[in-house]
């Protein structure tokens, strides 16, 4: 099988799969993916060249020795990569959920990498030797640092809330305000998750306004709870009025029926010293008086994914009682990441330095806009006179439904076709093969597209990845060409 000139090749000029098999230049390819993985896309391989020879396109040189290898290798290499990859997230949304939302730490990090490569005391209480519970390995820093009594945590918030309903509101009434009947991301609503508990939903007050007198009028015998939940996805404004925990909490102590609280994307510090929008923490909402405050791990937190519950004690230990706390339980890997990053929270003087989360959101414009002015004059060759990138301020969010009214000024580099500018068509086709290029990269650039030019914020994009970025950029060239 030498390589040959380009002449039609035939159906039957297809060597078969075992013959090729057993050819030295394939045993490399063999050695490294192993041989059934070899084998079946080799026959993938095969049969495509045989649709292509059936069709009259297939050439003689793409049967040759270096042609197939060069196939085989690139179709083994797609078959063996990693489907979640890292990626750069320079869409300007911090805790984008569609890309991870938020970063670990390093002591997270390495507490995951030890949780996964030894045994571990995860229920089992190095004290006295007898079996523990997976909560205790983190119940009492979630209680230091929210006051409450005690605490729970399962895979998710959705989880948390689900949990919660389903233990104290099965087949009994849950009150809860028109205009907080939130849906969050994937068309997850609470509505939904309230009767897929097995509560009933009341509704009191409009869209707009819900007053105190709403709420002492829909307190009956089936009550199970009065319900807050924080609108952190959206906002109402204008002619507007809500009912704070703490009013909510004077209506219903008179009844004996406990207060809860959605925060969603919970914090556990005042935002407002960094010069963050103000966001109630969990410690607030504890002090105003909630019987149960349930948030997420890796939104504002800025640890893993996991559902919070905090609370009252007696509530807590109804709800862990609960069939399904075992099946929305976490595992180990996320309780090693929840610790350390709840311990970060004890030293507050360095949690902007320590925490990538909020590190992210404190980074300071001039910061991203000297990146911008180091970038700009290495990429413009890259992409050649078709285009025009710009370093231009422009606005982040934070993203994952906290805090929606939230802007951070940013920087970044918007690159628009020339084409697009002076009106000539096919700047579009250009702009979708261009974030399709970035997207084809060892480490995918995820960006967005608005006023026909694809938008770069820099945000998230730390100096300590800088060289890896620009390395990257120098394969755009062929693929933009192709």
């Amino acid at each position: 099988m030498n390589d040959s000139v380009s002449t039609a090749a035939r159906p039957a000029d297809i060597p078969s799969v075992d013959r090729l098999l057993n050819q030295p230049f394939l045993q490399p390819l063999i050695v490294q993916h192993g041989r059934a993985l070899a084998t079946a896309a080799l026959r993938r391989l095969l049969d495509g060249l045989r649709a292509e020879a059936v069709a009259g396109r297939l050439t003689q040189q793409a049967l040759a020795d270096t042609a197939l290898h060069e196939a085989l290798a690139e179709a083994l290499a797609r078959d063996s990569a990693p489907r979640l990859r890292a990626v750069f997230n320079l869409t300007g949304t911090v805790l984008h959920t569609n890309l991870g939302r938020a970063l670990l730490p390093d002591s997270a990090v390495q507490a995951v990498v030890r949780a996964m490569t030894s045994a571990a005391n995860l229920e089992f209480d190095l004290d006295d030797g007898s079996r523990g519970d997976r909560d205790d390995l983190i119940d009492d820093l979630l209680c230091e640092l929210t006051g409450a009594e005690a605490a729970t945590v399962v895979n998710n918030n959705a989880a948390a809330v689900l949990l919660m309903l389903n233990t104290l509101a099965q087949r009994r009434e849950v009150v809860v305000s028109r205009g907080e009947l939130v849906e969050i991301g994937g068309a997850f609503r609470i509505p939904d998750i309230m009767q897929r508990a097995g509560a009933k939903l009341v509704e009191i007050g409009t869209t707009n306004r819900t007053h105190p007198h709403d709420y002492a009028n829909a307190i009956g015998d089936r009550t199970a709870m009065l319900m807050k939940v924080h609108c952190s996805n959206y906002e109402i404004t204008g002619f507007t009025r809500s009912v704070d925990v703490a009013e909510v909490v004077g209506i219903a102590r008179p009844h004996g029926v406990p207060v809860v609280v959605d925060l969603g994307s919970g914090t556990l510090c005042d935002l407002t010293q960094w010069g963050l929008p103000r966001e109630t923490t969990v410690r607030e909402t504890i002090a105003a008086g909630a019987d149960l405050v349930t948030f997420s791990g890796d939104k504002l937190l800025g640890g893993p994914q996991a559902g919070l519950i905090v609370g009252r004690a007696d509530l807590i230990k109804k709800i862990k009682k609960n069939p399904l706390k075992r099946a929305l339980r976490v595992g180990k890997l996320t309780l090693a990441a929840l610790e350390p990053v709840l311990r970060l929270y004890r030293d507050p003087d360095t949690l902007a330095q320590t925490l990538p989360t909020l590190r992210l959101l404190t980074r300071p414009a001039a910061a991203m806009a000297s990146m911008a002015e180091r970038l700009l004059p290495q990429l413009q060759p890259v992409l050649g006179d078709a285009w025009r990138i710009d370093a231009v301020p422009t606005v982040s969010q934070i993203g994952s439904g906290a805090l929606p009214g939230g802007q951070l000024p940013s920087f970044g580099l918007v690159m628009a076709p020339v084409a697009a500018a002076t009106g000539k068509r096919g700047g579009g086709r250009q702009l979708q093969r261009l974030e399709a290029a970035l997207r084809a990269l060892p480490r995918p650039v995820i960006g967005r597209v608005g006023e026909q030019a694809l938008w770069l914020d820099l945000r998230c994009l730390e100096e300590a990845d800088e060289a890896d970025f620009i390395a990257q950029w120098t394969q755009l060239s062929d693929a933009l060409r192709q």
